[in-house]
């Protein structure tokens, strides 16, 4: 028996060391470089805003902090590795809208609980946007059109479950109206098929038609935001016109669910210093990408609302269960 006591305190004092071992590693964070995880391939909109970060973020801590791209499954497979990190702050992550809707699809393990977000650092609204040409000069016009032609009106996307389908989805499902949703690999491609007069309209983010839109051959009709775009304030919110659907990708930093209050203290501090120089929103407006910051508190309200709308909307629309 006494070898046994013996035994149990030499692995309780074991565990009391390591215990206070990460503590005072906690403490003194960050004593060695920071990887920051982007769940998405270089160079799409998701890891430039993640290497803008980074740099901005650089002059705020005292070590480095470092891109690593870990693609797949429609960022489910970084999103894991980011969930599953351990929670000491040396694997952040990017954050991106996938972690609300990936879950209803049954492809991945984490929902939004599993993260405590850290700061959001750009928002990109779903917008309606048809071809120049098209009959339709205003929201009303359209959306009367597919009223009285159910079913004949496609509309592209970024892919089936993808947030511009999604987006799309919500507004048939408000407004009692039918599409056609026509998925493509990416938002790129909806837009040259809607160029190439093969759809009717596209649900994707302003930014991506913004260069069309500038050369006068596509019209944006209306935004899925509480608030017009800057960059096309001529375009009204569906708000405005009696519909409430706000639909979004976002983007921003995330850690694992149990990382440590004062490592969060410090990252969430060290974020906002980030995204408060002139040269990460130069960056951001560079990509033709909107500034969006909320501290983490605020990330995570927006996240589970996020979260529970797309719940009740896939299931609605036969995604989930």
């Amino acid at each position: 028996m006494k070898g046994y006591r013996f035994v149990t305190g030499a692995v309780v004092g074991a565990l009391t060391s390591a215990t206070m071992m990460v503590a005072v590693q906690a403490a003194e964070y960050p004593t060695k470089a920071i990887e920051l995880i982007v769940p998405y391939a270089a160079g799409g909109g998701t890891d430039l805003v993640a290497r803008a970060y980074a740099d901005a973020v650089n002059r705020h801590l005292p070590q480095s902090v470092g891109v690593v791209n870990k693609t797949g499954g429609g960022g489910a497979v970084g999103l894991s590795e980011i969930m599953a990190a351990r929670p000491d702050g040396y694997r952040i992550g990017m954050g991106t809208v996938e972690i609300t809707t990936l879950p209803n699809l049954g492809v991945a393990r984490f929902t939004a609980d599993d993260f405590t977000p850290i700061a959001r650092l750009n928002a990109e609204p779903s917008a309606i946007t048809v071809n120049a040409g098209a009959p339709w000069k205003t929201i009303e016009e359209f959306l009367a059109y597919a009223k009285e032609n159910p079913g004949k009106v496609r509309i592209g996307n970024s892919g089936t479950g993808a947030i511009w389908h999604l987006a799309a989805e919500a507004l048939a499902t408000k407004s009692g109206l039918k599409f056609s949703h026509i998925p493509y690999d990416g938002a790129n491609p909806a837009v040259t098929a809607l160029l190439g007069n093969h759809i009717e309209a596209v649900s994707v983010s302003p930014a991506e038609v913004s260069s069309h839109v500038a050369a006068g051959t596509l019209r944006i009709l209306a935004v899925m935001d509480d608030q017009r775009s800057k960059a096309f304030p001529d375009a009204p919110t569906l708000k405005e016109k009696g519909i409430d659907v706000t639909v979004a990708t976002w983007r921003g930093i995330v850690v694992p669910k149990k990382t440590p209050a004062n490592i969060v203290e410090t990252l969430r501090t060290a974020s906002k210093k980030a995204v408060e120089e002139q040269g990460f929103r130069d960056q951001l407006a560079k990509m033709n990408l909107s500034y969006a910051y909320l501290d983490g508190p605020e990330y995570k309200v927006a996240m589970e609302k996020d979260a529970e709308m797309f719940k009740v909307l896939m299931k609605q629309i036969g995604l989930s269960k």
